[in-house]
């Protein structure tokens, strides 16, 4: 029998390995053509088992590998998909920090042009302050010059009218028969003998004042006799008041001293006050060109203000007790035309 033959000589040269099917690990050995025909039915039974058990676990292992293949590719999708998310994120962060930078940028510069025009605006301001305060200044320094202005016109004036003499309540029309001067003369025959016969009294200029009559007047005006020296004037006014009844023609006149306006205003702002005094027998007197006269506990005092006058009444209860109404009445009224101011 050739076959047994070859294959008994087969099996004598080389020996047959055959691993169990059921082995999953065992490795797999390659048979050549010649090794295939020599084997048994049995062992080639086991072959075709061995191989197709191997061929199942390739087939598992392959599935097994797509599978992770596949989760991988998904992974790697979500991953891509993550990332490109992350991108468009990022990229959004990116353009809304860039927006954002750009907005502080924008804000810094407002607000460095708008502290740069708070500045100009400041300066300015300052500029005008300055301006407003040496305006003031300017203007306090042109009262403080138009109040010295002002003195010194009425000083002037009423040196120049230290020597007139104002008569008051002489009807107008009067003086055309004899003349102001001729008038004046006949007062002082008619009131005074004795100055009327004295030689060196000399009217050197005599006119009624305003230079224009004021039809709605109810009084006359007056008439401002200018004599040759003060020293006369002084001597006439003083009889006046020795005399007190002044008449023309049996008509009450008065006799007073020809002062500027600014001092006349001064002499009324007195008024009250020497009213006040002379209910108090204090013996009140307005001397020139302003000023207050008054005895008090037996003193004459004098008072060129009424700042003055209150400054010493408060050192005199009893004499502030007299002027209390008055000055209290004086501060108002200068309260009130303060503020109209």
């Amino acid at each position: 029998m050739p076959n047994n033959k070859r294959k008994n000589r087969g099996n004598k040269n080389k020996e047959v390995t055959m691993t169990p099917s059921n082995e999953k690990d065992t490795p797999i050995q390659d048979y050549e053509d010649d090794d295939i025909e020599e084997m048994q039915e049995a062992d080639f039974k086991k072959l075709i088992r061995t191989l197709r058990s191997s061929q199942k676990q390739i087939l598992e292992l392959q599935k097994s590998l797509m599978d992770k293949i596949e989760n991988l590719s998904r992974e790697n999708e979500i991953l891509r998909r993550n990332q490109n998310e992350t991108k468009q994120l990022v990229q959004q962060e990116t353009g809304i920090v860039t927006e954002v930078k750009n907005s502080i940028d924008q804000m810094k510069n407002t607000i460095e042009s708008l502290t740069n025009r708070i500045g100009e605006a400041e300066e300015r301001i300052s500029d005008l302050e300055d301006r407003e305060q040496e305006r003031i200044q300017s203007d306090q320094r042109k009262e403080e010059e138009i109040r010295n202005l002002k003195h010194i016109v009425g000083n002037l004036q009423d040196t120049i009218k230290k020597p007139n003499i104002r008569v008051l309540g002489v009807p107008e029309g009067m003086e055309k028969e004899k003349g102001l001067g001729g008038l004046f003369s006949e007062i002082l025959a008619e009131n005074f003998p004795g100055l009327e016969k004295d030689r060196e009294i000399l009217v050197q200029e005599a006119h009624r004042t305003p230079n224009k009559h004021d039809q709605k007047r109810s009084s006359p005006r007056h008439v401002v006799i200018k004599l040759s020296t003060v020293k006369h004037k002084e001597k006439i006014l003083k009889c006046a008041r020795e005399k007190r009844q002044i008449t023309l023609r049996g008509s009450p006149i008065r006799l007073t001293a020809d002062f500027s306006s600014e001092t006349l205003q001064a002499r009324r702002e007195w008024r009250d006050i020497a009213q006040v005094l002379r209910e108090k027998n204090c013996q009140p007197r307005i001397l020139y060109p302003a000023k207050l006269s008054f005895v008090n506990e037996g003193e004459i005092k004098t008072f060129h203000s009424k700042q003055k006058l209150k400054e010493f009444a408060a050192t005199r209860p009893a004499l502030q007790k007299k002027l209390k109404d008055v000055l209290h009445t004086e501060t108002k009224k200068h309260g009130h035309q303060y503020e109209r101011r």
